[in-house]
C-alpha cells in the first residue's frame, strides 16, 4: 500500500506541475486556451492571473515531491497538509470555477490522502 501511496501522491504531483506549465507559460497558446476555453483577447488580459495560479500549483508539486524524499514522520506529515491543500483548493475551485476541477483536482487529491492515511 505504500507503493501505491506513494505512485498517487506523485502523480498528484505531476498533475500540478503539469498545471503549473499550462498556466505560466501556455495560456495563451492552444493548450492554456483549451484548458480556460477563452479567445485570444480573453486569454491574454488573464495571462497574469493565470500565471499566478500556476505558481500556486507549482507550489503544491514541490511540496508533494518534498513529502515524498523526506524520512519520516515528516515525509508523511508534509503529503498530508499539501494534499489537504490540494482537495481543499480543487474544493474551492469546483464550487467556484468550473466543476470540472472537481474530477480533475479534488479527486485525485481525495484518493492521494486517502492511500497515504492507508499506508500509515
Amino acid at each position: 500500500m505504500d507503493t501505491a501511496a506513494n505512485v498517487l501522491v506523485a502523480l498528484v504531483a505531476a498533475l500540478h506541475a503539469y498545471i503549473l506549465v499550462l498556466e505560466m507559460f501556455l495560456w495563451e497558446r492552444k493548450p492554456g486556451r483549451g484548458l480556460s476555453g477563452f479567445d485570444a483577447d480573453t486569454a491574454r488580459a488573464t495571462a497574469p492571473l493565470a500565471a499566478n495560479q500556476g505558481l500556486y500549483n507549482g507550489f503544491l508539486a514541490a511540496g508533494l515531491v518534498w513529502g515524498l524524499v523526506a524520512d519520516d514522520p515528516t515525509g508523511f506529515r508534509v503529503q498530508v497538509f499539501f494534499l489537504g491543500c490540494v482537495v481543499v483548493a480543487g474544493l474551492y475551485g469546483g464550487f467556484t470555477a468550473n466543476r470540472r476541477i472537481l474530477l480533475a483536482q479534488a479527486l485525485p487529491g481525495a484518493l492521494a490522502l486517502t492511500a497515504v492515511m492507508l499506508a500509515r
